[in-house]
């Protein structure tokens, strides 16, 4: 038994964590961006120890992303508890580029974590990261960030956080519109979130940005609508100037109570690999012990405002055992549902790509879009969430055109992938090659590794990757045969937000899975015989 957690809690991608308690019972709600269905939320009974229990957002009449580019989607959803009802707040974003956020908010609702969760409620498009706080007088507030498309000073177009109130009988929001918060001298003020204690409204937010500066800050006011000063040792946590801490940019986070009255602080955090500021695991979410001063303001039980990796726990949860997860995860497709760990991109018609009846015993990918589209793309993906993993599938596919390619693929997104694909050469026999895309923003230009391999005729292929850290490693194998690597040593570094460290910014992580592509649009079908996944592998 233990009495630390050890973060993350919630390894690989898995950012912008909003949590929520209800009884026992704790949930988190973390961002999906373009994967879809949307927002992945997990429970605990512990905080040490959680379990993906619900993607809310999975029919058109609530997320279709369709068209969204990278990085866009669902951004910061917001899970609460009142009234006998779970209330989901989350953003639709549909460009990100440029001065311009196109970025729409909804309300949805449910009486059990597992659903029925409703159709959507439109609230506003003003900016993003919208958050409903429920007052003790029964009153509901929503708070987002006001997105100022014009170039302030310093090139910060967050025009501080907007208040207004929610009326849940009319279905929308009412009154005026504050601006309550302009945020402190970090700028970049998002991610808002209110809390009532002792006669105070304390709104926290994150500043920064959401890379290396990233942090949380607070603030007070007496009146929900302010004026709201800053916290005398803001900001409260954050990486920035402690380079060596292996949980890097912590910030956007959210704060729980548990039933014994200790405050508990989730919040996001990057991993780099060491010697690199490259994330792959992407944004994950990790929890610290906060505590309330005498002064009424909140600060990091530990001391300074640097995230711990190890945080003491105590009360009802001491002596916790905080499970690994399994070493070797092997999937099997049956009829019905996918396994719960896979998405796909986008698209609220997931029978256009996939089927799991069609042969059963198998996942039928049906080649659509080339990898990288936006719109309808098959590929059925799991997070990475180890430096060190393997993954492994089975192929049959007989292309009939160079058009078509099916095999194993380590995506980042349409600029960042490493492609392990079957498909024809100009003489008609099927081979198998290596495809990449190095960060070639913004062309997109494909690299495919000249020594392609020939398979044999009416075999499934097996194939493979390796990911140590920065490098990746494709293999091969036919009937009997051993494994054999194929192509070179890629840069699985690459496949992170900070990729090649070019300026365009994305906020996913790495995801390795099947593909099939058919830009001939025959749909041409690919059958995966099973999927395995190992951490630590070495």
């Amino acid at each position: 038994m233990a009495d630390n957690i050890r973060n993350p809690i919630l390894p690989g991608f898995n950012p912008d964590p909003s949590i929520c308690r209800v009884g026992e019972d704790y949930y988190i709600a973390t961002s999906t961006f373009e994967w879809y269905p949307g927002v992945q939320i997990h429970h605990s009974r512990d905080l040490a120890n959680w379990q993906l229990v619900s993607r809310p957002l999975a029919r058109a009449t609530q997320l279709d992303m369709r068209g969204n580019p990278d990085s866009c989607g669902i951004w910061a959803p917001c899970l609460s508890y009142a009234d006998g009802l779970f209330w989901l707040i989350y953003t639709d974003m549909k460009r990100y580029e440029g001065n311009f956020k196109d970025g729409h908010n909804y309300l949805v609702t449910a009486p059990s974590i597992e659903g029925p969760w409703s159709d959507p409620v439109y609230l506003n498009a003003s900016g993003f990261d919208p958050s409903l706080f429920h007052d003790d007088d029964g009153r509901k507030w929503l708070v987002n960030l006001k997105w100022d498309y014009r170039q302030r000073e310093g090139g910060d177009r967050f025009g501080g956080i907007l208040l207004q109130e929610y009326d849940a009988e009319r279905r929308r929001l009412v009154g005026p519109i504050h601006n309550i918060f302009a945020g402190t001298g970090m700028k970049l003020t998002e991610g808002p979130h209110l809390y009532r204690r002792d006669g105070w409204y304390h709104l926290l937010v994150a500043e920064g940005g959401t890379g290396y500066d990233h942090a949380v800050t607070m603030a007070r006011s007496r009146e929900i609508a302010g004026p709201y000063e800053v916290h005398p040792d803001n900001p409260v946590l954050t990486s920035r100037h402690d380079p060596d801490n292996p949980l890097q940019r912590a910030g956007h986070a959210d704060l729980v109570e548990a039933p014994d009255g200790e405050t508990f602080m989730v919040h996001l955090c990057g991993r780099p690999l060491p010697g690199t500021r490259r994330s792959p695991l992407g944004r994950e979410t990790a929890i610290q012990r906060v505590e309330w001063g005498e002064d009424g303001w909140l600060r990091l039980a530990h001391g300074g405002n640097a995230p711990a990796l190890e945080v003491a726990i105590s009360g009802a949860n001491t002596g916790v055992e905080q499970r690994r997860p399994a070493a070797d995860e092997t999937y099997e497709f049956k009829p019905g549902a996918l396994p719960a760990d896979f998405q796909w991109l986008r698209t609220p018609e997931p029978e256009r790509l996939f089927s799991l009846d069609a042969r059963p015993g198998y996942l039928r990918l049906f080649g659509r879009e080339s990898v990288g589209s936006w719109f309808e793309q098959a590929l059925v993906a799991r997070r990475q969430d180890s430096w060190h993993c393997s993954a492994e599938t089975e192929l049959e596919y007989e292309p009939d055109d160079i058009q078509q390619f099916a095999g194993l693929i380590a995506y980042y997104n349409r600029f960042k992938f490493h492609y392990l694909a079957v498909s024809l050469n100009d003489a008609g026999d099927r081979v198998l090659s290596v495809m990449s895309c190095h960060d070639e923003w913004p062309s997109g230009q494909l690299d495919i590794a000249e020594a392609g391999v020939m398979l044999e005729a009416g075999l499934p292929v097996r194939l493979g990757l390796d990911i140590r850290e920065r490098e990746l490693q494709f293999r091969f194998a036919q009937g009997d045969a051993d494994w054999q690597s194929i192509g070179p040593v890629l840069d699985a570094g690459l496949l992170s937000d900070e990729g090649s460290g070019r300026a365009h910014g994305y906020f996913t992580g790495n995801f390795l899975g099947m593909a099939a592509h058919d830009i001939s649009g025959r749909a041409t079908p690919a059958d995966f015989a099973g999927f395995r996944y190992c951490r630590n592998a070495r």
